[in-house]
């Protein structure tokens, strides 16, 4: 699988690339003075600096939960997630703490949602099996 590469504009540039690399881990790739790319789990983030756009918010209800739309984020392995879930706990503020969704299904999975320093909403799961990400629910 190839890589996926995400440009999206922030408020703070300083901020943003503060927010990923000690929060989330990420590693900072290439960087100017008005972008910065951020390797998010091997894929390629980046942030321009705009003054301040951001994408408006929406929720759609999914399993008893406000999602937040739009959001992005990864498929981890599921030990990934535990150390990711352990690793920001106190960190950020949960819109959806760490929880299993759609138990006993083959979409059965592990997910988390919260904001960066944006307000952008991140989504970060993990399947037991990844032959299941794109199972379809039973009629």
């Amino acid at each position: 699988m190839r890589p996926f590469h995400l440009a999206l504009p922030c408020a703070n540039l300083q901020e943003t690339r503060t927010f990923y690399t000690h929060i989330l881990g990420c590693r900072v790739g290439r960087e100017d003075s008005t972008w910065v790319d951020l390797d998010l789990f091997g894929h390629q983030l980046v942030f321009h600096y705009c003054g301040g756009a951001v994408l408006e918010q929406y929720f759609n209800p999914v399993d008893k939960h406000q999602v937040p739309m739009p959001h992005f984020g990864i498929i981890l392995k599921p030990q990934q997630f535990d150390e990711l879930a352990a690793r920001l706990h106190g960190k950020v503020n949960f819109v959806i703490e760490p929880y299993r969704r759609f138990k006993g299904t083959p979409g059965e999975q592990d997910t988390m949602f919260f904001h960066d320093n944006n307000g952008y909403a991140l989504e970060f799961k993990a399947f037991e099996d990844d032959r299941f990400i794109f199972e379809p629910f039973a009629d």
